[in-house]
């Protein structure tokens, strides 16, 4: 009787298996400060980066230091199967990637919103959504939906020192310094989730003006890494 109900099991968790293995993995910050891009793992291991307007930019593997944690800030190039939509693509994705490895990736076409129209729809099974025209123009066409992980940002009337900037990832808030605060970390991260970030300030010593002061450059948090070169 149990020999009955185990086969069906082990066929449901082979079939969910990949679909758990894709993921947002990463989220990257240049100067402490700006969004660069979102990196989704495929099951196969490949981060695809994807900018906060949808465009898929970069493709590979991580490239880590012998010694520490250091890794190299651009991919190594995925060398194995890449596929371009052809004659079965639309007039948006004709020509543009539409496999890496086994993931299939998949644009939004051109009866779709303006904020949409060209913009990556999928990544293997993780669909992506973005704000509309009639939202605040702080966040139109920017990332809203990475699969069931909603993304919010500042909005215009916002501090102008992270006006725009990136605000959540699902329950995970994030913070900056603002205008008020000493004018090298203004806009800088100062917190993701509960993590906290100080920044060297103008009064420190003239070669670390800027630098990370406590905290770490790679952080998981609730089970993303944040980046901040």
């Amino acid at each position: 009787m149990q020999a009955r109900f185990l086969f069906p099991t082990i066929l449901l968790l082979l079939f969910l298996k990949p679909a758990q293995a894709q993921e947002l993995s990463q989220v990257t910050f240049s100067s402490g400060a700006n969004l660069v891009y979102f990196s989704i793992k495929t099951e196969q291991g490949i981060l695809l980066r994807i900018t906060a307007e949808g465009n898929l930019i970069e493709w590979g593997t991580e490239v880590k230091a012998l010694r520490g944690d250091y890794y190299a800030p651009q991919l190594q190039p995925f060398t194995g199967r890449i596929d371009y939509y052809g004659v079965e693509g639309d007039s948006i994705s004709k020509g543009r990637i539409k496999m890496i490895g086994t993931c299939a990736i998949s644009y939004y076409n051109a009866f779709s919103d303006e904020t949409h129209v060209g913009k990556v729809r999928s990544v293997g099974r993780i669909f992506l959504d973005y704000y509309n025209p009639y939202d605040n123009k702080a966040v139109r066409g920017k990332l809203k939906m990475i699969g069931n992980l909603r993304l919010e940002y500042y909005n215009e009337f916002e501090n102008e020192a992270y006006r725009g900037k990136l605000r959540s990832i699902g329950g995970t808030q994030l913070t900056y310094y603002s205008a008020f605060d000493d004018r090298n970390n203004s806009g800088k991260v100062k917190s993701i989730g509960g993590v906290k970030y100080a920044w060297y300030s103008s009064f420190d010593r003239r070669d670390m003006g800027g630098a990370l002061k406590t905290g770490y450059y790679r952080q998981a948090v609730n089970g993303i890494t944040y980046i901040l070169w």
